[in-house]
């Protein structure tokens, strides 16, 4: 594969943090590559460094050991070059902005014309089924909908990595499955590259083209799986064998982590 194809290159990856009580390792040994229009989800217990990976990606995070690279860069050149768009866990919406005026944010920073700011709110808006909410205030809208505006907002610039923090994680199930479907039709549409976190088996094998297990802290990779799901996924393909073997595998390599850790 050539070279041009790795968007986040890992090797030997490590993080300390320096705390009062002492060094906190959060990331050891990490060692993973994500290519050009993967869907990575990466799951683990709480605690096991999966923000902290996907932090040290955007360049908010510095690692301690070992070496990171974004689309051939360092994180901050990659930062710099606005290579990626951040979807936090909450929308983190301004609540005294309209969503257009809240996806314009970045593109008003950046300096994109005002002619421009409006084709990609409009662009954007219809990406992520929004249109015709963009005069809204966040506060009009439900849980769901703030998600997908914050995602329009991270697409705006059409960086062409998209680092996704538990978007999904405080909604309810029903509207969970809705964005789930939602998110793969957008992912089809625009062949971004995806880093996913979540807490969910089901979401991280239905969303996935590559599955990277993580251990308790300090976090480490404990297995990368290569889904051999197609990429048209209706939801009912979470009751077929193929589904199940993949999430039965997820499920065993969280209780291998656990052990290694009460072992370790």
């Amino acid at each position: 594969m050539a070279p041009s194809d790795t968007v986040v290159a890992a090797k030997d990856l490590g993080l300390t943090f320096q705390t009062a009580d002492g060094p906190v390792t959060a990331l050891t040994g990490v060692n993973l590559s994500v290519e050009k229009g993967d869907f990575v989800s990466f799951i683990g217990p709480s605690g096991c460094g999966k923000t902290t990976f996907l932090r040290v990606i955007a360049d908010l995070e510095k690692p301690t050991s070992g070496t990171i690279t974004v689309n051939g860069m360092t994180p901050e050149e990659a930062r710099r070059h606005r290579a990626y768009g951040y979807v936090f866990q909450a929308a983190a919406l301004y609540p005294w902005r309209t969503i257009e005026k809240n996806i314009a944010l970045p593109l008003e920073i950046m300096g994109y014309s005002k002619a421009d700011q409006k084709a990609r709110i409009e662009r954007t808006l219809d990406l992520v089924n929004l249109s015709g909410f963009g005069k809204k205030y966040p506060w009009q809208l439900s849980g769901g909908m703030q998600q997908r505006a914050s995602i329009a907002r991270a697409l705006a610039f059409d960086a062409d990595l998209l680092l996704m923090d538990e978007p999904f994680g405080a909604l309810d199930e029903i509207v969970r499955d809705h964005l789930n479907e939602q998110l793969l039709k957008l992912w089809a549409r625009t062949n971004k590259t995806i880093c996913f976190v979540t807490h969910s088996i089901p979401e991280a094998v239905y969303l996935s083209t590559k599955i990277v297990v993580m251990s308790p802290r300090p976090g480490r990779v404990t297995d990368v799986i290569e889904s051999p799901l197609p990429k048209e996924r209706p939801l009912g393909i979470r009751e077929t064998p193929e589904f199940l073997e993949i999430a039965h595998r997820v499920r065993e390599g969280l209780r291998a982590g656990h052990s290694y850790e009460e072992h370790a």
